[in-house]
């Protein structure tokens, strides 16, 4: 475990620690049970051209100047119509749009996936998580890192308790949100049939 969380380090991925996270099950795979849990931790991944970059992984000055309001969060889907049965791949991009490298724990601990239907809450990556890390990195001005979670298309609540409900379908409309710390992405709306 301790070898997987150096080596997640070492390559920049945001969480790709979640097979030592989740006890071993590998990402992407399927939920054992009722399908309460989440099918996996998100993983990451820096841009290209930040791991080229030698200020993306060390830098003396690392956070000296950096503004935070001037590190930003957003989120995507791959897609923004799915298929009965295809699962949503959402991602969180955390940008670095200061003029100095900036150090931001980008690790599950901070991270959030939010799935909403109007006021229905229908999903968040934390009702279910079984552990979480925290995970400094240093993101060079202009670079990303993301952090991708394949969505399941079930339901979950706070304590994971089991859900029998499913996210309904039929051209319904969700909106995905993604949070790291206290900064909270805008909306991205995508649609289930």
């Amino acid at each position: 475990m301790v070898l997987l969380l150096l080596i997640a380090a070492a390559f920049g991925g945001i969480a790709a620690v979640s097979s030592a996270l989740r006890g071993g099950q590998p990402s992407g795979s399927q939920p054992a049970g009722d399908g309460t849990e989440p099918a996996a931790q998100p993983t990451g991944s820096a841009s290209p051209a930040a791991a080229a970059d030698p200020s993306a992984t060390s830098s003396p000055a690392a956070g000296d100047g950096c503004e935070q309001n001037l590190v930003t969060v957003s989120a995507s889907t791959d897609k923004q119509v799915y298929a009965a049965g295809e699962k949503p791949l959402l991602s969180l991009k955390v940008t670095n749009d200061n003029k100095v490298p900036c150090e931001v724990n980008i690790g599950t601990s901070q991270m959030e996936f939010m799935i909403t239907s109007g006021s229905d809450r229908i999903f968040s990556s934390m009702d279910c998580q079984a552990a979480s890390t925290d995970l400094v990195k240093t993101i060079a001005p202009g670079k990303s890192e993301t952090a991708n979670f394949p969505w399941q298309r079930n339901r979950t609540v706070q304590g994971c308790e089991p859900v029998e409900a499913k996210p309904g379908a039929g051209g319904a409309y969700y909106v995905f949100t993604a949070r790291l710390a206290n900064k909270t992405s805008p909306k991205a709306v995508f649609q289930l049939n």
